[in-house]
């Protein structure tokens, strides 16, 4: 009569993760990447350098802009405090007389963009050929 008790050997749960649908689909995933890879070409990026211009400029004009957005054009060591409206016209009567002349804007960082845009399209709308910006450069 023992051998028809039943010990409750019935269905048990298996607490075990089957690895091997994960091992399967890891191994396809890492034959496409091994196939696809020969396959991307890597692409160049021309990234302009400093001093690419075929001639340099035979005069710089600089206009620094400061914080509380008063501006200033330097010519040759020679600064002179300039409104945003004249700086056209100051910068037409500095350029007369060089043929190849360029202006930078030299902005602080606390500077809103939107002046610094503003002084650019003044530039370019007034007839400025070489119109750039200054940048610091950390380390």
């Amino acid at each position: 009569m023992a051998s028809l008790v039943s010990r409750g050997r019935g269905r048990r749960t298996i607490n075990e993760i089957n690895m091997v649908p994960f091992i399967d689909v890891m191994l396809v995933l890492l034959i496409i990447f091994m196939v696809t890879a020969p396959l991307i070409t890597p692409s160049v990026i021309d990234l302009p350098r400093v001093g690419k211009a075929a001639k340099q400029p035979d005069q710089v004009i600089q206009i620094i802009i400061s914080k509380d957005e008063s501006m200033s054009m330097k010519v040759k060591e020679k600064s002179t405090p300039v409104a945003l409206k004249d700086i056209a016209s100051a910068v037409r009567q500095a350029q007369s007389g060089a043929t190849n002349s360029a202006v930078v804007i030299s902005a602080d960082k606390n500077t809103k963009y939107e002046t610094v845009v503003k002084v650019m399209d003044t530039l370019q709308r007034a007839g400025a050929q070489r119109v750039g910006l200054s940048v610091q450069l950390t380390n």
